[in-house]
């Protein structure tokens, strides 16, 4: 959290998981088809073929006071170094699983990535929100597989089906992690235990 010059509070929050589990979809989604939001220009980092090479970036906003800046890293191994960069700061994550079996690993490696970058905050003082994104697929994970790979069992967090093609279940998780990431920080409170 911090504020600007202007006195607005500015939060951030990363979609965080492995590459192609669905965070740029999944945020553009957000930016294309959620109203009632105050949006700024939507900055993306990719290469030629559309993945995500740095970050993508955009503002949101439900009142002119509190602004959500929404980031999502690189998912491919090579760039473990951009992600710990942008995670500086973090308020909330929201962590994008793929429900393709072949992405098992994947999820469990991105995951553990994450808890070594942020210990003991992630879900106390770093709330985290889970989507398991892609259960259109015909041969989707069990939804308990997935989760016993990402070995989130001690933490009470929200969890979300999603296609993010489709919008599925994407606004009900980016309202959950807004939502924990305001009471949290600005009246201390923790609904998530």
């Amino acid at each position: 959290m911090k504020k600007d010059k202007d006195g607005r509070v500015h939060f951030k929050i990363i979609f965080w998981g492995p590459s192609l589990s669905g965070k740029t979809t999944s945020l553009r989604w957000i930016y294309s088809n959620v109203s009632g939001l105050s949006k700024g220009g939507f900055t993306s980092i990719e290469d030629p073929t559309g993945r995500t090479l740095y970050f993508d970036y955009t503002p949101l906003s439900a009142s002119g006071d509190v602004i959500f800046d929404v980031y999502t890293v690189a998912g491919q191994k090579r760039h473990k170094h951009q992600r710990k960069i942008i995670l500086q700061g973090v308020d909330g994550i929201i962590f994008v699983a793929d429900s393709d079996p072949s992405q098992l690993d994947a999820n469990e490696e991105s995951m553990e990535e994450l808890k070594e970058l942020l210990k003991d905050r992630l879900g106390t003082e770093v709330p985290l929100v889970i989507m398991i994104n892609k259960r259109d697929l015909p041969n989707a994970a069990d939804k308990e597989e997935i989760l016993e790979k990402l070995n989130i069992a001690t933490m009470d967090v929200p969890i979300y089906e999603t296609i993010a093609t489709k919008g599925i279940g994407i606004k009900r998780a980016f309202q959950a992690i807004a939502r924990e990431v305001l009471l949290r920080k600005l009246y201390n409170l923790k609904t998530m235990t």
